[in-house]
């Protein structure tokens, strides 16, 4: 299995942006294709969006559509969440997760997971 360790969460201004970085050790980075999910108090987990092994095809959730962007590097071992014109509602913690299925919105299918970052946005 993969390790993965998130960074770059904190608290920022609606409006703001942050860029969320993954790391992952152990097996090949490239084997896996990679996701973001996201936690807030009281409701359950959703995703948020998927790339790729590769890093060709990427997938987003409706509600981030054209404000986040997933990356990965995989010379870095690292995938990337760049989230711009950040909103209250984004306030989570935020957790990256490997796959070796096809899946890409189910967590169920993914099999590591990291220990989350917290994004809190203040409006």
């Amino acid at each position: 299995q993969v390790q993965l360790v998130e960074s770059g969460g904190g608290l920022v201004q609606a409006g703001d942006s942050l860029r969320l970085s993954c790391a992952a050790s152990g097996r090949s980075f490239s084997s896996y294709a990679m996701g973001w999910f996201r936690q807030a108090p009281g409701k359950e987990r959703e995703f948020v969006a998927h790339i790729s092994r590769s890093g060709r095809n990427t997938y987003y959730a409706d509600s981030e559509k054209g404000r986040f962007t997933i990356s990965r590097d995989n010379a870095k071992n690292t995938v990337y969440l760049q989230m711009n014109s950040l909103k209250p509602d984004d306030t989570a913690v935020y957790y990256c997760a490997a796959t070796t299925s096809m899946a890409v919105y189910n967590g169920r299918f993914y099999s590591s997971w990291g220990q989350g970052t917290q994004v809190t946005v203040s409006s």
